[in-house]
């Protein structure tokens, strides 16, 4: 898996989503900007984003994620 496919994966199973991604092999570090984590806790967006990315965890292809989660106000703060 490269961090196009991380991207294309997020961005197509996430609502109203834009990602960052970065890294190769098995390793990645991702920033997620979407107004679906409006309301959510941190470990909240955590686990929407994992569970998007369950089956490539499960099966190998990613193996570790370091990841920022982000409303796009919060994106435009930065």
């Amino acid at each position: 898996m490269n961090a196009s496919e991380v991207k294309a994966l997020l961005e197509s199973t996430i609502n109203d989503c834009k990602v960052i991604a970065e890294g190769e092999g098995c390793n990645f570090s991702i920033v997620v900007i979407s107004s679906e984590f409006e309301g959510m806790s941190t470990v909240k967006r955590q686990q929407l984003v994992y569970s998007h990315l369950q089956d490539a965890i499960s099966s190998g292809a990613i193996h570790a994620v370091t990841m920022k989660t982000l409303t796009p106000q919060q994106y435009s703060a930065q």
